[in-house]
Parts: C-alpha cells; sequence; structure tokens
C-alpha cells in the first residue's frame, strides 16, 4: 500500500456533518435534480462545486493561521516578523493554573502559539500571567481537548505550523525542553511522538512509553510478548493520547480519523500509527532525553465536580449525584471504554465498507483489537 494514499481514503471515509473534509459544501449532486426536471430549468449540478470556483483563483486563500493581526500598520510588520512555527493546545482548568504555567515556561513563545481551550469557563484569572494576553483562550463548558481539537484545529487552520502538541494539562515538566525535543524528534525522523514518562508516573499503561535513561529515544519495547518481529501495537508504533505530538502532516490525517461524538479519544491511540507518514515501526516513537512526569491529576473526574464554577443549588445537586455515583471518575472511565469499542467498532465497519483500502497491518489486527477490548472491559470494572 502507499502510505500517501491513506489521507485520501481517511477524507473519504470520515465526512464532518454539512461540509466535507476536502473543502467542499458536502452536497449530493443527485439531491438536488428534481424528479420533475424541465429544459428551461438551469443545471443545479453547478451548486456542488467548490465555492473556491466561484472567485477568480488569485483570490482564493485555502488555509488561515491562528495568529493575531494588529489594528495598526507598524505593529503588524513586526507580528509578522515574529511568526510562530509550532503550536501547543491544551484543555485546562483554573485548579491547574499554577502547573499549566509550568508547561508553558518550556515552550518559548518566540517559536510557540500558545491555544488554550478553557473547560470551565474560567478566562480571567488567567490574565496575571504574562504570556496570557499573547495566547489564544477558547471557551466550551465541559468539554475535552479532542472535542476542542476537532473543531478548532482544522488542518487548514493549523497549516503554518510544523509541530503541533496537543497535551493534558497533569503533566510535570522539570525534566522537559520543547525546543530540544523537536531537535531529538527531526533528528529521529519521527512524525509522531510523545516524551517518555517518569518511572514515578501514575498510570503508565504500556511500557513502552516509560523512560529509558540510557537512551535519547526508542521506537519498540521487548519483552517476552513483543519480540523484534512483533510489530503490533503496542510493542511499537505507539504513543499514549495524554502528551502526543504530531508533525504537520501527521495531524492532517490524525484530525480526520478523531470522531466528532467520540470526545475523550479512547482507541485512537491503536490506529495513530496509520497516520506516520510511512511505517510506525519507524517513524513513531518515544523520546527518553526529554521527559515528563505524569501527575494523574483527575481533572476529568466529572463535568459538573471539576470544571464549573457552582453556584450553592449546583453543589446541592453535585452532592447528591456524587452520593448517587460514589465515583463520578468511574463514570467518565465507563463512558471512555465505552467510546473506545464505538471507535473500533467504527474503524472495522470503515475497512468492510472500503475494500480499496489495504490495511498495511492486517496480520496484526486481530491481536491488537483483542488487546483493545480487554482493555476496554477491564476499565469498566
Amino acid at each position: 500500500m502507499h502510505m500517501s494514499s491513506f489521507l485520501d481514503r481517511v477524507a473519504a471515509s470520515f465526512k464532518t456533518e454539512g461540509l466535507s473534509v476536502n473543502g467542499t459544501d458536502g452536497c449530493d449532486a443527485s439531491r438536488n435534480l428534481s424528479s420533475n426536471s424541465s429544459s428551461d430549468l438551469p443545471d443545479n449540478s453547478s451548486s456542488c462545486r467548490q465555492a473556491a470556483d466561484d472567485i477568480p483563483r488569485g483570490m482564493v486563500v485555502a488555509t488561515t493561521d491562528l495568529e493575531m493581526r494588529s489594528l495598526y500598520e507598524e505593529d503588524e510588520k513586526k507580528l509578522q516578523k515574529a511568526k510562530k512555527k509550532n503550536l501547543l493546545a491544551m484543555a485546562v482548568g483554573i485548579e491547574q493554573k499554577q502547573v499549566v504555567n509550568d508547561i508553558v515556561q518550556k515552550f518559548p513563545l518566540n517559536s510557540f502559539t500558545i491555544m488554550l481551550f478553557h473547560y470551565d469557563g474560567i478566562v480571567d484569572q488567567w490574565q496575571d500571567l504574562a504570556w496570557s494576553n499573547q495566547s489564544l483562550h477558547i471557551v466550551a463548558l465541559h468539554q475535552t481537548k479532542w472535542w476542542y481539537a476537532k473543531r478548532f484545529m482544522h488542518p487548514d487552520i493549523v497549516d503554518q505550523y510544523n509541530y503541533i502538541f496537543l497535551w493534558d494539562e497533569d503533566l510535570g515538566v522539570e525534566h522537559f525542553h520543547a525546543d530540544r525535543y523537536l531537535k531529538i524528534m527531526e533528528a529521529e525522523g519521527l512524525e509522531i511522538s510523545q516524551p517518555a514518562l517518569d518511572p514515578a508516573s501514575v498510570d503508565i499503561h504500556h511500557r513502552i512509553t516509560r523512560r529509558h535513561p540510557r537512551l535519547i529515544a526508542h521506537k519498540a519495547i521487548y519483552t517476552k510478548t513483543c519480540t523484534p518481529k512483533n510489530k503490533a501495537v503496542p510493542c511499537t508504533g505507539y504513543v499514549e493520547v495524554m502528551a502526543p505530538v504530531f508533525s504537520k502532516a501527521a495531524w492532517k490525517c490524525v484530525w480526520h480519523m478523531i470522531q466528532n461524538d467520540l470526545i475523550h479519544g479512547w482507541g485512537m491511540d491503536f490506529k495513530i500509527g496509520y497516520c506516520a507518514q510511512g511505517l510506525r515501526s519507524e517513524k513513531v516513537g518515544v523520546i527518553d532525553a526529554e521527559y515528563i512526569l505524569h501527575k494523574g491529576i483527575p481533572s476529568l473526574g466529572g463535568p459538573h465536580v471539576n470544571k464549573t464554577i457552582l453556584t450553592q443549588e449546583d453543589s446541592n445537586s453535585v452532592n447528591h449525584k456524587i452520593g448517587s455515583l460514589h465515583d463520578p471518575r468511574q463514570e467518565v472511565r465507563k463512558k471512555s471504554s465505552q467510546e473506545m469499542l464505538a471507535f473500533q467498532n467504527r474503524w472495522e465497519q470503515a475497512v468492510r465498507d472500503d475494500p480499496t483500502w489495504m490495511d498495511p497491518y492486517a496480520k496484526y489486527a486481530k491481536v491488537e483489537m483483542d488487546h483493545i477490548n480487554n482493555r476496554a472491559v477491564g476499565a469498566m470494572h
């Protein structure tokens, strides 16, 4: 299979409502043709043309960016000279303000655009941070980073960025520096990566993400089951969804893979390697020299408990819910697990529905599917 054609097939399989992934209006020409057609009626098939066909080509601007513009000419010239090359995007809540500030300090503002998704609706309390006014702030209550990313990080919007960091907010970055990280990522030829996890991290789900102190980076793990010949995920070609880093080309593929209604992103980690612009065993890796600590702060413990400014009435309602649910975080894990199974089912259905697509990793599909099913069932109990 030619990996360059994979995105085209993904684009044909995954469509957003009312807008096809290639930028057309998503209309179906057959629906525009009346059963009572008459020769004196206009040809409605033209309504399915790309919108750009209606204006001179020289006026077509197919992509945009997240850079702020100045009202004044002189300031605008300065802004254009300081165009950012990379993007850090995080879903954040005010309770993790200090942790988020520590993270942002590791990303030089002269080369990174910072975009924060405020799931708790609080924005003003971030303004005392020096970098806040230079950052983008987007608010939608109770939403995850994958929900935000699908809606605000379309490839045509983030096209100017070479690398995209889509991170959780509960990460310790004492041993991480973004510039050095990207130099390693480029030197290793990686299109998708993550910083290795400090062994002291909470919830290291797969050994491949654990830091190897003597390595700069690694792309596989070797155990009794993960032999050098075993190229199945998560033996190789694997990163978790807590702190992924994507090249521009990889993100263009991953964005199309994100499902509108599956907001937790569970299950995508086993498929991200398909977007690696080559063999996942070579283009996906974990960087050990620049590593992070996963703090495991339960900020996704429940949309009403952790992500909202509560009134007294709301608070009483929450207390009632906590008493009845015992642990709202468990409810989130249950939904995440259900989404993981739904994602896998959709993938399998898409494969069946597309006879032209050849799976380059078909020999590992069964073992990977079993792994996902076992993980989902385990998380729901």
